[in-house]
């Protein structure tokens, strides 16, 4: 056997343990990488959610706890949207269709629920405004979709929405030729509280002696 042979045997132990190693260190780094993306993923779901919030994008609405202090005479049209999510058993309606205020002026509309299944229910209320580009303007004082709601069977409710237009919306010439906004809520089922849970399975189990 010649000398190059006796070298190139002499290197294939050393190719081989160098080469677990190498793919120990890529299996690392690509593992750390996939939690990198998946924490990112689950961040990025708040992230935008408070991203809409803040700048309106989408059509999602502001919120403030106070009154503007300035109302222009400019008017606008707001009209109002109710839905349900599939599976919910409620009916869901605004008290009126449509109101017409100024801008900075501060007023309070209704919408009507009521459960018309035999069983608690809970949902929460999704919402937004269009067109999209009036979300950053529409600010609501109080809601009713800041919390989940809890209906017992039959029960009916009346919920309040505070809001105004925000007077700087005279100044966006892209908005000009607006005037008409409308807010829309759709209610989406959510869990059954643990006391209709148990009735339910107490029914349940009524029913079958």
């Amino acid at each position: 056997m010649d000398q190059a042979s006796h070298e190139t045997a002499r290197d294939h132990p050393a190719k081989s343990a160098r080469t677990p190693r190498r793919e120990v260190t890529v299996a690392l780094v690509c593992g750390a990488i996939v939690v990198l993306m998946v924490g990112a993923a689950y961040a990025a779901v708040p992230l935008y959610s408070l991203f809409c919030r803040v700048t309106g994008f989408g059509g999602t609405p502001q919120i403030a706890a106070v009154a503007p202090g300035t109302v222009l005479d400019r008017k606008i049209t707001v009209r109002f949207d109710a839905n349900v999510g599939g599976g919910l058993p409620w009916r869901f309606v605004p008290e009126v269709n449509s109101i017409d205020l100024k801008l900075g002026e501060v007023v309070t509309i209704y919408y009507d629920v009521i459960n018309r299944s035999a069983r608690p229910t809970s949902a929460s209320a999704a919402y937004n405004v269009t067109p999209p580009q009036t979300g950053g303007y529409f600010t609501k004082i109080n809601c009713f979709c800041f919390t989940e709601q809890h209906l017992k069977p039959g029960e009916k409710r009346q919920m309040a929405v505070v809001f105004y237009v925000d007077p700087s919306l005279a100044k966006d010439s892209d908005l000009d030729d607006v005037d008409t906004i409308t807010l829309s809520y759709t209610f989406y089922p959510t869990r059954e509280p643990q006391a209709g849970r148990a009735a339910t399975a107490a029914t349940g189990a009524s029913g079958r002696i």
